[in-house]
């Protein structure tokens, strides 16, 4: 089975492709802006990645949500539900973290089918 790699860093790669399953790096949005805004350049990070790969948001398996702050909860929702296709929601988990700096407020790692 081939690993292929996608916008391959130092450190890690953008996206990862194995077996028809899609495994992005985590996505933040720009440091210290609202999670409204952070959320929405997450997501637009995430289509266009998943896009790069050949796969769309239809297809996201798993999404797994990072908040710094839990009471951000409802505001990272609603965005999530604007974006989110009804029918093809994926699993999905949210948990509070520290984030690599204080200035990320959500994080975003997803897994999706090709």
């Amino acid at each position: 089975m081939s690993i292929r790699r996608i916008d391959v860093g130092a450190r890690m790669s953008d996206i990862v492709i194995h077996n028809n399953t899609v495994y992005l790096a985590g996505q933040v949005g720009a440091p210290g802006a609202s999670v409204t805004e952070q959320t929405k350049a997450v997501l637009a990070s995430v289509d266009a990645l998943l896009a790069k790969a050949g796969s769309d948001k239809t297809k996201i398996l798993q999404a797994i949500i990072w908040l710094a702050d839990m009471n951000t909860f409802a505001e990272m929702n609603a965005v999530w539900d604007e974006w989110v296709p009804a029918g093809n929601t994926p699993a999905r988990a949210t948990g509070e973290a520290k984030l690599a700096t204080p200035d990320y407020k959500v994080e975003v790692i997803v897994t999706a089918a090709i």
